[in-house]
């Protein structure tokens, strides 16, 4: 029933893409957060399953300088556990701080098995916040013995002005990190940095030219004005979802800017988004987008 549904939603309303399967860029944020456990292998691998484009996923750093995926610099109350299985209070999650603990004490939080209600579908499964080489370990022999084509990653650095030396190093301490472990596991064709903090894409712009870069934007001014403020042409904007409108997607086409929205999760969105020309959408379920009709573009290995 589901699936004439949104059968009768392309031809009714969106004529063109009815008409095709359109292939666009799906990006599965932090894994399929969804239905499995955010930013976690289980996640990745359910979303390389589904046959996304680009794995999503945020990073912060530890104590011993090791990158970890994790959407907070925090233990979140809403995703883990602690080590002994008892809850995390809203109050005590920010004293839980990735950038003061060491990465072996990280990886003894539960952030799989606690029910969250936004995201009912979600499986729950028993793991821990990995560190991003072994993700990019994992993701790799998955490709190889299973799904056979090549992802890209696009991998957002957490940062802000008041995190600075509190949650997390600074832009160039931090951006030297990411970069550092991303240059030891892949080629750099295959990789995105994007974040909020518009300091880290300016860095990353000036030092390491070579690597595409996405702006993210949650603020409602112009795309014009957000530009200005980055500084710099990035090869990809990233905005929430609402924020956009047709023209301003043919704007930022012209001006060569591809615009990858972000989180998509309602398929009817996705199709009028598809519909406005965007270039790829980044979605917590990218097993809807696939049952939308629409196609990723897939590299083969």
């Amino acid at each position: 029933m589901r699936v004439i549904k949104l059968f009768l939603i392309c031809i009714c309303v969106y004529n063109t893409v009815a008409a095709q399967s359109i292939s666009i860029d799906i990006q599965g944020h932090r894994g399929a957060r969804g239905m499995m456990p955010e930013n976690t292998i289980p996640a990745f691998i359910y979303a390389l399953d589904q046959g996304v484009t680009t794995l999503e996923l945020d990073v912060a750093i530890t104590k011993d300088g090791q990158v970890v995926v994790t959407h907070e610099p925090w233990i979140s109350h809403a995703n883990c556990l602690k080590p002994d299985s008892t809850k995390i209070s809203e109050s005590d999650e920010k004293s839980l701080n990735i950038y003061k603990m060491t990465y072996e004490e990280v990886s003894q939080f539960d952030c799989g098995s606690l029910p969250v209600k936004r995201f009912p579908e979600q499986e729950k499964i028993k793991t821990s916040k990995p560190l991003l080489s072994d993700v990019i370990k994992s993701a790799e022999w998955h490709i190889k013995s299973y799904s056979q084509f090549e992802v890209d990653y696009n991998i957002e650095l957490k940062s802000s002005p008041a995190g600075d030396n509190t949650y997390h190093p600074t832009p160039k301490e931090f951006s030297k990190i990411v970069y550092d472990l991303i240059d030891q596991y892949l080629p750099w064709e295959r990789v995105i940095i994007q974040s909020f903090d518009f300091r880290v894409l300016r860095y990353w712009n000036e030092n390491y030219p070579e690597v595409r870069l996405a702006a993210l934007v949650e603020n409602s001014r112009s795309v014009e004005t957000n530009l200005a403020s980055l500084g710099f042409k990035p090869a990809i904007y990233s905005p929430y979802y609402k924020l956009l409108s047709k023209k301003k997607i043919e704007k930022l086409h012209e001006i060569d800017i591809k615009v990858i929205p972000w989180t998509v999760n309602n398929p009817e969105e996705m199709l009028q988004l598809v519909e406005w020309g965007v270039d790829g959408i980044i979605t917590d379920y990218p097993n809807r987008a696939k049952n939308a009709g629409l196609t990723p573009q897939q590299t083969t290995d």
